[in-house]
């Protein structure tokens, strides 16, 4: 008990392992939390380390600058961490999250969380065996967006009965990326843009039905990293289609190959939902959602479709304030840590996300 109560009393001590570029944003979003600070930052290379601490602390600084270990083993040794993020490649987050576990670090893991379903089983039980908390970087599950769009979905005049979820996330990675990028590398990111992007479109389908998991799903390469869809190739353009026995259906694509979206749309029985950003939000000092109800009307010979718009708006920053998905995502983490309590949703909801992507994937390859 009485560490608990000094966990609580002081902000939870942060290391993170790897200079991947969202270690950027997420040490500015740590920064931001109000109760949470990077200790330390670990890498392989020790001065590409202190490199990404002091390009860091120059943007986003930190009282005291963290610390930079040359192996992630030293990071994970020390006694003034409490918690690691964890952005390093996918094949490698096993390895890492399970040593994590047994150091008795937290973790919140970088998605796609594992290779496969059974990969990501043994990382979350290690993490219970240990009481460490275990959660994925989903930003939007944080935004105070989703509790208001909640809200529009169960007053049942809104939108009515939802029976279609779309939804869309994808950036033009240029003609290098197979070469400069490991998100293009099969071995080190298997899943490709299926598990970097498609991870986000995957969860927001499942949020919507309240994490109802689908009946039966398919899914199709559109273009690979490969000359076919065998275990090596890694999808850069995918869609997927998840069906669910209470009647609700739900689409979406990814991709590398063409430029920035995000969209997702609600398709009910009284209107439609639009939300033009749910992943990344657009910046400025408000997020938005989007009712339309389209009446169509005919007199004789005048056919008239009209449209009917309800823009709704909420008070929270797109990005780098307090108020933003990602600060609010390491200070709700910092504060379960604080509690004392395992929250047992977080890494339930990771794993059924991974379930269903790897269920796409696995019917993508059958094509």
């Amino acid at each position: 008990m009485s560490n608990i109560l000094q966990m609580s009393e002081r902000n939870i001590r942060w290391g993170i392992l790897g200079t991947a570029n969202i270690g950027r944003k997420n040490w500015k979003a740590i920064q931001l939390s109000g109760n949470s600070t990077v200790t330390a930052v670990a890498s392989r290379d020790l001065e590409r380390c202190r490199t990404f601490i002091a390009e860091c602390q120059a943007q986003a600084p930190l009282p005291s600058p963290p610390q930079a270990f040359g192996s992630y083993e030293e990071l994970l040794a020390s006694e003034k961490i409490d918690a690691v993020y964890i952005p390093l490649p996918t094949g490698l987050r096993k390895e890492w999250v399970l040593r994590a576990a047994k150091a008795g670090k937290h973790v919140l893991c970088e998605k796609p969380c594992a290779v496969s379903v059974a990969d990501l089983r043994e990382m979350i039980d290690a993490c219970k065996k240990h009481r460490m908390q275990f959660m994925d970087g989903v930003m939007f599950m944080h935004s105070r967006r989703l509790p208001r769009l909640r809200e529009l979905l169960d007053d049942g005049q809104s939108l009515g009965e939802v029976k279609r979820i779309t939804s869309a996330f994808s950036f033009y990675v240029g003609p290098d990326f197979l070469t400069s990028n490991i998100r293009g590398n099969a071995r080190l990111e298997p899943h490709g843009c299926l598990g970097d992007l498609g991870w986000y479109c995957i969860r927001f389908a499942l949020w919507v039905m309240n994490w109802e998991m689908p009946e039966e799903v398919t899914g199709r390469f559109l273009s690979s990293s490969g000359k076919d869809e065998t275990q090596d190739a890694a999808p850069l353009e995918f869609s997927g289609e998840l069906l669910f026995k209470s009647g609700v259906s739900a689409s979406f694509y990814c991709s590398f190959v063409t430029e920035n979206q995000e969209w997702a749309i609600l398709s009910g029985t009284r209107g439609y939902l639009e939300v033009p950003d749910f992943v990344l939000p657009f910046a400025g000092n408000e997020l938005e959602l989007t009712i339309r109800k389209n009446e169509f009307s005919k007199n004789g010979c005048d056919f008239r479709m009209q449209s009917h718009t309800r823009r709704i708006a909420l008070p929270e920053h797109g990005n780098s304030h307090p108020t933003a998905q990602e600060s609010n995502m390491f200070r709700n983490f910092a504060e379960q840590i604080q509690s004392g309590q395992l929250n047992e949703l977080w890494p339930e909801l990771a794993l059924k996300t991974q379930r269903v992507m790897s269920a796409c994937l696995q019917s993508a390859r059958k094509f």
